[in-house]
């Protein structure tokens, strides 16, 4: 429920800031908004008000997949094709420039960019920018068991793909590994080079399983309450070293033995304070012993990069354009047959929220949805802002205006399509819980 409240409370403000930028927009040259709706009412509205200083009725639907504006004189989801046929008034959309439509249409993808690199930028003058150097490792990474048949092996110290360094444990050396044909790691002290194909990026996404985690001792940072460990008197501090007398070095270690001995009676080897105890242990069903581990930055230095106020914002708008041109290049996984099947509609962005709420968590999953949120809108599909981007940009180009009947059917097609796709995603959902 923690996930499903924090998804609606950042889809709604990301909503708001989207309709907001065409709403601003279109008063500014003077068409007549005549809706600001957050999410969808088709027959009915949960909430409706206009004031009577405004043309507009602002309101909230019954269908929480988005909102509109409805802008007079405009073909959109409205489909309301009475108003096109009456004689063009000037307060509205069609009777106004292109360059002014242009910038109409583009306001809602700005104003969702713009969110981001302030979020961003906020973020990094307060908190820092905080990163772990994947040469400070000192224990390797973990590989999963496709990359092992690659020829990675646990412990191995990542170094460079295809020639560039990997300095950051991050998203942008994850990418570039997952792109790389050639990477080289540290082994033992010896550099060793591993060939990859584009097949190894298409089994990763296809089985979701990730690529690398960082390794880590078993150290337990907080007992739960009537756990198998609070029942063994594990405390927190507490550093496992061995399962049944067999030396164990790492947290992924430990968790992969539990899970194979679930519900059996195991001897822990474990040390507190410096001196080397045992005790016994038996998991539960599902392999959880009940513990919160240490994280990474407990091991290894994590270092900061501080910003001033005036520098923070040409961080945030490098921030927020990695993060844009990043989810730009791993689009082109969708159009793949394992991409496609990796796809996920609101129960995967919901699991992306942390079940404890984070306001630091928040808001940075809050900007990248909302840079996701500019780059879907501005791709040329009819039904999408990008769609009247498209359109208009062909207009200013040729001088030529297109009929309200190709706009009509264009929207009617782009909608079609935006529907099939949002259940296609959402029932991958539902086949993955089912399944298991």
């Amino acid at each position: 429920m923690m996930q499903l409240f924090q998804m609606m409370l950042a889809l709604t403000l990301l909503v708001m800031i989207h309709e907001l930028g065409h709403y601003t927009a279109a008063r500014i040259f003077g068409v007549r908004v005549e809706k600001f709706y957050l999410f969808f009412n088709p027959g009915f509205s949960l909430f409706r008000f206009k004031p009577k200083w405004s043309e507009t009725e602002f309101g909230i639907g019954w269908i929480p997949l988005g909102g509109y504006v409805k802008l007079a004189g405009m073909i959109d989801e409205s489909m309301d094709v009475a108003q096109m046929k009456a004689p063009a008034q000037p307060w509205e959309f069609r009777s106004k420039p292109a360059w002014q439509r242009l910038i109409i249409m583009f306001a809602g993808v700005f104003n969702n960019f713009l969110l981001a690199v302030v979020v961003y930028a906020m973020l990094l003058f307060t908190q820092g920018e905080r990163y772990l150097c994947l040469q400070d490792v000192s224990m390797g990474m973990d590989y999963v068991e496709t990359a092992h048949e690659y020829g990675f092996q646990d412990g191995d110290i990542l170094l460079t793909a295809d020639g560039v360094l990997l300095e950051r444990y991050d998203e942008v050396s994850m990418r570039r590994l997952l792109n790389a044909r050639e990477v080289k790691v540290l082994r033992g002290g010896d550099t060793v080079g591993i060939a990859l194909d584009e097949n190894f990026a298409k089994r990763l996404i296809a089985e979701q399983s990730g690529l690398v985690s960082v390794r880590i001792p078993f150290v337990m940072r907080e007992i739960m309450a009537d756990s198998p460990a609070q029942r063994a008197g594990l405390l927190a501090g507490d550093s496992l070293v061995s399962v049944n007398g067999v030396p164990l070095l790492t947290q992924s270690d430990f968790v992969a033995c539990f899970k194979e001995h679930a519900s059996d009676t195991l001897q822990l080897g474990y040390v507190r304070g410096g001196t080397l105890r045992t005790t016994a242990l038996v998991p539960d069903s599902a392999g959880k012993i009940g513990v919160y581990c240490e994280w990474y930055d407990h091991f290894y230095p994590v270092r900061t990069q501080q910003f001033g106020f005036f520098e923070s914002f040409p961080a945030g708008i490098a921030a927020g354009w990695r993060k844009l041109t990043g989810y730009a290049d791993d689009m082109k996984w969708v159009f793949t047959k394992e991409g496609a099947s990796s796809m996920g509609g609101f129960g995967t962005m919901a699991k992306m929220f942390p079940s404890q709420f984070d306001w630091i968590y928040f808001w940075n999953l809050c900007a990248y949805l909302s840079v996701i949120l500019a780059f879907m809108n501005v791709l040329p599909i009819p039904g999408l802002d990008g769609g009247h981007i498209f359109f208009l940009l062909w207009e200013t180009l040729t001088g030529r205006k297109l009929s309200d009947r190709f706009m009509i059917g264009a929207q009617i097609v782009g909608m079609t399509l935006l529907i099939l796709l949002l259940f296609y995603a959402n029932g991958m959902d539902l086949i993955r819980w089912l399944v298991g």
